[in-house]
């Protein structure tokens, strides 16, 4: 099975625009990311997808591979299949191009998740979260099925722990796993209302009736994506030691 890691990068953020090419400790982020994708030992190649010429040479520079594709995604799936589509990959693994902390082995996790069973359209990852990033907005939380299949994503707290004194709440990790064969099947599907009232493009997955297997990462992680500048300088701190 060949498998491709695809990150898609925009230059236009609302909250912080140009982001993929922050410096963070000397490497523009898209850098960070690209080469932590690079050490995943389940990865046969790895593309930056990107609307933005500048995202193109900066990726260049450093001497990986990107693709100029259309501007006109509504999200990074939907731009990573527009680079899929004539490629000769079966698995694609769709790595957030601001989450300069992934780790390779979980993208190895991710694809061994789906190579273990082949009745697998899509899969992601989360972790457990503690419990003064219930209320926040910007951690996606995932709620799952005795299988950990999802039921729902949600920016808000899921579950509400109204009869419970503590329960367990799981943040979706940014990292999806597709057959190319439902990418494309899921490139073409139309937008649905949670997944544009959540702002979420996973719930297209599930509100379209098709399932999203979400295991629980096996390794130590704190998910840290950049949108504002004061994540972009927690993760300087992080990653400059």
């Amino acid at each position: 099975m060949k498998s491709v890691g695809i990150i898609p990068a925009r230059y236009a953020s609302t909250r912080l625009p140009g982001k993929p090419l922050k410096d963070i400790c000397g490497k523009p982020m898209i850098q960070h990311v690209y080469e932590r994708a690079l050490d995943a030992k389940l990865l046969d190649e790895v593309i930056v997808a990107t609307d933005d010429q500048r995202i193109i040479d900066a990726v260049n520079a450093f001497g990986g591979k990107a693709v100029l594709t259309s501007a006109d995604h509504p999200n990074g799936s939907s731009r990573a299949a527009e680079v899929v589509a004539d490629l000769d990959f079966d698995l694609i693994i769709n790595i957030q191009g601001d989450e300069p902390l992934i780790k390779p082995e979980m993208i190895d996790e991710l694809a061994q998740v789906m190579t273990a069973d082949n009745n697998l359209d899509s899969a992601t990852l989360c972790y457990q979260i503690h419990e003064e990033n219930f209320a926040d907005e910007n951690v996606v939380k995932v709620v799952r099925d005795r299988n950990d299949f999802a039921m729902y994503f949600s920016r808000s707290l899921i579950p509400y722990p109204r009869n419970a004194e503590y329960q367990k709440v799981y943040e979706h990790i940014g990292i999806y796993a597709y057959r190319k064969q439902f990418l494309m099947k899921y490139n073409n599907l139309e937008t649905t209302p949670l997944s544009d009232t959540e702002s979420l493009e996973q719930l297209k997955v599930l509100e379209h009736g098709y399932r999203m297997k979400v295991p629980e990462t096996r390794y130590n992680y704190e998910a840290l994506s950049i949108d504002t500048q004061e994540d972009l300088e927690k993760a300087r701190k992080i990653i400059g030691g």
